[in-house]
This record gives C-alpha cells, sequence and structure tokens, in this order.
C-alpha cells in the first residue's frame, strides 16, 4: 500500500509543478496575439493602431494585471472547467475547438503506437530469441539505419512518391465528404484520407520497441530461470513466451503506457506536412498565433495524459512485479 500511496503523492505534486509551468511557458513567448491578430486584419505593410490593438484584446479577453493575479485566475478558471476562447478560433471556446480535433489525432497516433507497440515487441522477441542469425541482423542494423530517419522527411517522400506523382492518395485534409458522421461513407473517406500519414509514422514508431525489447529479452535469456527451464526439457516456445518474453516485456508495457498518454500531442510535423485536422496542426496553429488559451490547454491535455499514464504504468507495473512494492516497502 505504501508503493501506491508514494506514487499517487508524485503524481499530485507533478501535476502541480506541470500546471505552473503550462501556465508560464506560453507568457514566455514574445509579442502580443492581439497585435498579431490586427496586423493579419489590417495588412502586413499596415502600422499598428493602438486603439484596435487594445479592443481587439479587450474582444479576446485577454488577461491582465500582474503575472501572480493571472496565475490566481488561471488556477480558478481550471477548477470550474473554464479554458476560454481561443484567438485562432474567435468566438469559439477552445474545449469545442480541441474537441473536433481530439477524434482525429486519437485514431491516426493511437491506432498506429498500438501497431507499433505490437509489431515492436514481436520483432524484437523473435529477433532476441534468433540472436546471432540473419534474421536478427536484419532486423537490428535495418532498425538502426531506418531510426536515424527523420518522420518529416519520410512523410514528404510518401507524399511526393504516393501522392503526386502515383496519385493513389489523397495529399491534404481528413476527408472530402460534405457531411462528416458516422456511416460508413465518412469513415471510409477518413480512413483513406489517413492511409498517408499513418505509414509515415508507423515506418519509424516500432524502431524502439524491436530494439528495447530485444536487448532487455536477451538479458534475461542469460538468466538462471531461463537455464533451469531449459534444463527441465521445457519446449522452446514455453521458455521463450512465458519466461524471457513475458518478463521483458515489463518495461516495454511502462513505455507503451507514457506512449500512450502522449497521444493527445498528435505528431506536428506530420499533421501539419499532410493538413491533418488533428492535435499536432492545432498546436501548430496555435503556437504560430500565440493563442495562449488555447496552446495552454493542449499542453495542459498532454501533460495531464503523460501523467495518468505514467501513473497508472507505476501501479500497474507494481501488480505485475512485486520486486518493484518489496524495494520500497
Amino acid at each position: 500500500m505504501r508503493y501506491f500511496v508514494r506514487r499517487l503523492g508524485f503524481f499530485l505534486a507533478t501535476l502541480w509543478a506541470a500546471i505552473t509551468l503550462n501556465f508560464i511557458i506560453p507568457r514566455m513567448q514574445p509579442g502580443d496575439p492581439a497585435e498579431v491578430m490586427v496586423q493579419k486584419l489590417a495588412g502586413r505593410d499596415t502600422q499598428l493602431n493602438p486603439a484596435a490593438v487594445e479592443a481587439m484584446r479587450a474582444m479576446l479577453g485577454a488577461p491582465d494585471g500582474s503575472l501572480f493575479e493571472q496565475y490566481l485566475a488561471y488556477l480558478k478558471a481550471l477548477v470550474h472547467g473554464e479554458f476560454g476562447l481561443s484567438y485562432t478560433y474567435y468566438p469559439y471556446p477552445v474545449t469545442e475547438v480541441i474537441g473536433k480535433a481530439v477524434p482525429w489525432t486519437l485514431v491516426l497516433v493511437g491506432t498506429t503506437q498500438t501497431l507499433a507497440f505490437v509489431i515492436g515487441v514481436t520483432l524484437g522477441a523473435y529477433a532476441a530469441w534468433r540472436r546471432n542469425t540473419r534474421f536478427d541482423s536484419i532486423v537490428t542494423l535495418g532498425s538502426t539505419f531506418v531510426g536515424t530517419l527523420p518522420s518529416f522527411w519520410i512523410a514528404l517522400l510518401l507524399l511526393f512518391g504516393l501522392g503526386y506523382t502515383l496519385g493513389w492518395f489523397p495529399t491534404s485534409g481528413g476527408y472530402e465528404t460534405a457531411m462528416p458522421g458516422w456511416n460508413a461513407g465518412f469513415i471510409a473517406d477518413a480512413a483513406y484520407h489517413s492511409v498517408l500519414p499513418a505509414m509515415a509514422l508507423l515506418v519509424t514508431a516500432p524502431i524502439g520497441w524491436i530494439l528495447g525489447m530485444r536487448n532487455t529479452m536477451v538479458m534475461n535469456l542469460g538468466e538462471d530461470y531461463i537455464r533451469l527451464a531449459k534444463a527441465k526439457g521445457l519446449p522452446d516456445r514455453v521458455v521463450a513466451l512465458r519466461y524471457a518474453a513475458r518478463n521483458a516485456l515489463l518495461p516495454s508495457v511502462t513505455g507503451f503506457a507514457i506512449a500512450l498518454g502522449g497521444v493527445l500531442g498528435g505528431s506536428i510535423l506530420v499533421e501539419t506536412i499532410f493538413d491533418y485536422p488533428g492535435m499536432g496542426r492545432l498546436m501548430a496553429e496555435a503556437i504560430s498565433n500565440r493563442d495562449f488559451p488555447l496552446l495552454q490547454t493542449l499542453l495542459l491535455f498532454i501533460i495531464v495524459g503523460v501523467l495518468l499514464a505514467n501513473l497508472v504504468a507505476d501501479l500497474l507495473y507494481g501488480v505485475l512485479d512485486p520486486r518493484a512494492r518489496k524495494v520500497e516497502s
């Protein structure tokens, strides 16, 4: 019980620190969002009118007062679930803007992360069991090489080759159907538009799982309980799956939980390249437009998601491996 209480205490302390940093960091950006919006409306070469900037600041509901007063107001708004209006999509509330982008990112990034985890741990476990063979060499060296390729470069290659040159897949957007909804036509259209972004993410996503699972399982294969299992005459399949792979999977489960927690962040570069209507593109727009309410809420959702996933991983690790509880008892 002490293990779980300590983990919960660490979670609450980290959450408070994250919320505080989430308030401070966006305000460290140079520039005024009201000036940015007035400049866009008036034209890039037009001199700013101070009265128009003040009117825009009042219309957006930009915070005033000292930094500490803004911080207290920010905490009060969080308690009441009020995140303000988006500067970029004014007058829509931040929660409504994010609510439209979340499903796209959950489907795209959540699906690719899950597939990457399954593919990665499977290939990594088999490469470790067949270590020093041709398969192991191909998987290890291939993963190391592919892991050096940036995801945005892969996305641009797919966009040019399969999108513009061959014309097999759409090059931008999330759908073309006029009436989105939960129907077969829209779902098929959305899935068709997500093929290229998903491929761009799946090329490099399994690399970490492959190498991590292989290295951990190779270390486990040298343990005494593995030699004992072989000495008892257990089949290789049982030794590989129930003994070596099962114990090697524990660190990967923790990493997978944290990766799922970060799904809300989306993939900024990939979603921006394909103009995919997810959280990543939304964050890029919030940064470029200095949309503080939207940016703060996006960061807060990502931070809370990662912290909750980390908490679940810690609690799950304590259940799966009793040795973790004994260390802190």
